[in-house]
């Protein structure tokens, strides 16, 4: 059976890395190692991991650092090149991976043995109306998150790799110096230059949280514009959609939302991150303690 590697960058996620890593180990299949890259935080991302590792002795959860330089770009490499599985995940650090993520990203390189990159859609689990904004970001993910005709690009929050992928690419991906690139779109078109397959799975699911919308509209059109920089900066390939341009369109749906629907979560006491995925880690843990008994 195939070895997954769960890579999770982190700077400064106190809030979230502990709930990240319980759904990153309550899995159908456990992952061979859960690698967490901390990049000089100065909150209590260190110690939370450390606990919740001492905590958890029976699951493959590592910490390393990357102290060298601030970045995502130089902590995500760190991460993949420490990895020792035969299929490389990444997710971010406020990620919630569905409790049969593991499961599911197997079965995609176990039965495409041609496949070398992998991603799915995304459930903005602090927003309401999960299921049908689900069925809406499958959708439209599988859609236009393409390039070079109807290649699939790949998604940080939501995006593995076969190990033997990122050998070939590692010493070409873009550094970024100036930070103007999503770097995932930028991994996706290496692959795709290599000739490497890269599939979408709509089962492949992670929760990701929908607050970088909050920030203001300025902001938030100079992060949809990394789409635009990436492919100017990789000009043999090509794109038909703009991502962009929607994520603009969905931009004040959201911004306006998001707050009034937190409000509403915090006076009913409900973490939602916490509570994404609750009923089937109930499954997972019933399972485990009937094994037990």
């Amino acid at each position: 059976m195939l070895k997954v590697s769960i890579i999770i960058p982190a700077w400064n996620e106190e809030e979230r890395i502990k709930d990240c890593l319980t759904c990153a180990t309550l899995q159908t299949l456990m992952p061979y190692e859960v690698i967490v890259v901390d990049n000089k935080s100065t909150d209590r991302t260190v110690q939370i991991v450390e606990k919740f590792i001492a905590d958890h002795p029976g699951t493959p959860v590592k910490l390393i650092h990357q102290d060298a330089e601030q970045g995502l770009i130089p902590t995500r490499n760190a991460g993949l090149n420490a990895a020792t599985g035969d299929v490389l995940g990444r997710v971010d650090a406020d990620c919630m991976l569905k409790p049969d993520w593991v499961e599911v990203v197997t079965g995609i390189f176990t039965e495409d043995p041609k496949a070398m990159g992998a991603a799915g859609p995304v459930v903005y689990y602090d927003m309401p109306l999960k299921k049908t904004g689900l069925r809406g970001d499958n959708r439209t993910r599988r859609l236009i998150y393409r390039a070079d005709g109807n290649k699939t690009m790949l998604f940080g929050s939501n995006m593995a790799l076969r190990a033997t992928a990122w050998k070939a690419i590692a010493n070409e991906v873009c550094r970024d110096y100036e930070d103007v690139m999503h770097e995932d779109v930028d991994i996706s078109l290496h692959l795709l230059g290599k000739g490497f397959k890269t599939v979408y799975s709509p089962r492949m699911i992670v929760g990701m949280s929908a607050r970088r919308m909050t920030s203001g509209f300025v902001s938030f059109k100079h992060y949809t514009d990394r789409f635009r920089n990436t492919f100017a900066a990789h000009p043999r390939h090509t794109r038909v959609f703009k991502p962009e341009y929607l994520l603009r369109v969905m931009w004040p749906f959201i911004h306006f939302l998001y707050p009034i629907y937190q409000r509403q979560m915090e006076r009913e006491h409900i973490d939602c991150a916490a509570a994404v995925w609750r009923d089937e880690q109930r499954r997972i843990r019933a399972g485990a303690s009937k094994l037990t008994h």
